[in-house]
C-alpha cells in the first residue's frame, strides 16, 4: 500500500517537523499522544525515521479521535476506511507501533546497501539469500518480498 517515497526521506525530515514526533539527542524519533478525556499520555515507541514515528502518531490519533483528526494528520493518505475507531488505547497502542515499524522496515530496506549500489551481498554466498527463512517460513525470499508490508496488515 504505501512505500518510503511517498513519504519523503528521512534526511529532508530535519527539515520538516512532524505533528506529536520529536528527536532525542541521540537521534532516535519518538511519538506519544494523549488519550482523549483523561490526562493519560500513551506511548506510541521510538523509531528509526521521523516518518515512522509519525505514521504511528497518525494512526493512533485516528483511532483513538475518529474522522475529527483528518485535518490534523501528518500523512492522511496512510489511513485506511478499514482503520476502526472502537479500540482500547492499549490496541491502538499495538497498531501504531506496529505501522510505525512497517515504515522504518521499508526505509531500512530502500536505504540498504544491496538496493542502494545494487550490489551483492558478498561473502560465501556469492550473491545469493542465506536459506534462514521469516517468520511466515518463507524460505529464500528476498528483502523486499519478506517486507512488502502494509499498514492495513496490522489493523
Amino acid at each position: 500500500m504505501s512505500s518510503p517515497e511517498e513519504f519523503g526521506s528521512s534526511s529532508s525530515a530535519a527539515k520538516k517537523r512532524y505533528r506529536g514526533v520529536r528527536q532525542r539527542k541521540w537521534g532516535k524519533w519518538v511519538t506519544e499522544i494523549r488519550v482523549p478525556g483523561t490526562t493519560d499520555r500513551l506511548w506510541l515507541g521510538s523509531y528509526a525515521t521521523a516518518e515512522a514515528a509519525a505514521v504511528a502518531h497518525d494512526i493512533a490519533s485516528y483511532c483513538l479521535s475518529g474522522g475529527a483528526s483528518l485535518g490534523t494528520l501528518n500523512f492522511p493518505h496512510v489511513i485506511s476506511s478499514k482503520l476502526r475507531i472502537d479500540l482500547s488505547p492499549r490496541s491502538v497502542q499495538k497498531a501504531a507501533s506496529d505501522a510505525g515499524l512497517a515504515i522504518d522496515a521499508q526505509f531500512a530496506v530502500q536505504t540498504s546497501p544491496e538496493n542502494v549500489s545494487g550490489g551483492s551481498h558478498g561473502g560465501q554466498g556469492g550473491g545469493q539469500m542465506e536459506d534462514w527463512g521469516n517468520v511466515d517460513g518463507n524460505y529464500g525470499a528476498s528483502c523486499e518480498e519478506a517486507l512488502n508490508i502494509s499498514i492495513d496488515d496490522y489493523l
